[in-house]
C-alpha cells in the first residue's frame, strides 16, 4: 500500500478503536507495516489535521493513539449532550447501563460479549450524560478502559448506594438481558427523574439565594 492509503487505514482503525485507542505495535501488526513507517504516518496525520483545521486530532494517552475532539470545542459537545432531544436513554443505553451497574468495573469488550452487539455509541452516550465514567484500566493486553457508574447515576435513580439496586437474575443471553433490563427500569420507574428534571433542579439550586430556606422549596424540586 502507498503512504496515503496507510494514513487512511490508520484513521479508520483509530475511529473504530474509540477511547481505548491502539498502540504503535497494534497499528503496525494490523497494517502489516514496520513501526517506523506507522510512526511517520501518525506524525504526518497530526500535522495535516492541524493544517486543515480539522475538528479531530490524534493524541497519545497511556501509550495508545486515539482520535479525539479539540478541547476548545467542548462547550458545543456539552450543549448537544444535555439538549432536550438527548435527554432520554435508548434501549441500547439502558441495557449497557444495566450491565455496568451490576458487573462493574467492566470493559467495553466484556459489555459487548454480554449484549452480543457493538456498544461504543451507547457507552459514549452514558459518559456524556455523566451516568458512567472511567474507573481504571484492566490488566490485559492494550489496558482497556474499565467503566463504572457515577454518583449522578445514584442520584438519577434515587439510590443511596449500589446496594439499593434491585436483585436481578444473571443475564447470559440477549433475550434475558432485555427482559431483566425492562424489569430493572420498571422497578426504578417511580424514583426515576428525567434529565430535564435534573437540569431544572440544578438551575433552581444555582439561582437560590443564600438566605432562602430549603424547607420552602417545592417538593417537585427536591
Amino acid at each position: 500500500m502507498n503512504f496515503q492509503e496507510l494514513k487512511s487505514i490508520i484513521e479508520g482503525l483509530l475511529f473504530l478503536a474509540g477511547e481505548e485507542g491502539l498502540s504503535l505495535k497494534q497499528l503496525a501488526e494490523v497494517t502489516e507495516q514496520r513501526q517506523e513507517v506507522v510512526s511517520d504516518a501518525l506524525l504526518d496525520m497530526k500535522s495535516s489535521f492541524e493544517r486543515a483545521g480539522r475538528g479531530l486530532q490524534i493524541v497519545q494517552i497511556a501509550g495508545n493513539y486515539q482520535l479525539a475532539t479539540l478541547p476548545e470545542h467542548a462547550p458545543y459537545f456539552e450543549r448537544l449532550a444535555y439538549s432536550p432531544s438527548r435527554s432520554t436513554l435508548s434501549q441500547a443505553a439502558l441495557e449497557t447501563l444495566s450491565i455496568i451497574a451490576y458487573r462493574q468495573p467492566i470493559t467495553r469488550v466484556e459489555i459487548e460479549e454480554i449484549r452480543g452487539v457493538k456498544s461504543e455509541r451507547a457507552i459514549h452516550s452514558l459518559v456524556n450524560k455523566d451516568l458512567i465514567e472511567e474507573v481504571g484500566r484492566a490488566e490485559a493486553i492494550g489496558r482497556p478502559i474499565l467503566y463504572g457508574t457515577t454518583k449522578a447515576f445514584l442520584d438519577y435513580f434515587g439510590l443511596a448506594s449500589l446496594k439499593d439496586l434491585p436483585d436481578l437474575a444473571d443475564f447470559e443471553s440477549a433475550e434475558e438481558l432485555e427482559e431483566e433490563t425492562q424489569l430493572l427500569f420498571q422497578r426504578l420507574e417511580e424514583q426515576q427523574l428525567t434529565f430535564d428534571d435534573v437540569n431544572q433542579d440544578f438551575v433552581a439550586k444555582e439561582e437560590e439565594s443564600p438566605g432562602e430556606n430549603p424547607d420552602d422549596m417545592e417538593p417537585g424540586n427536591l
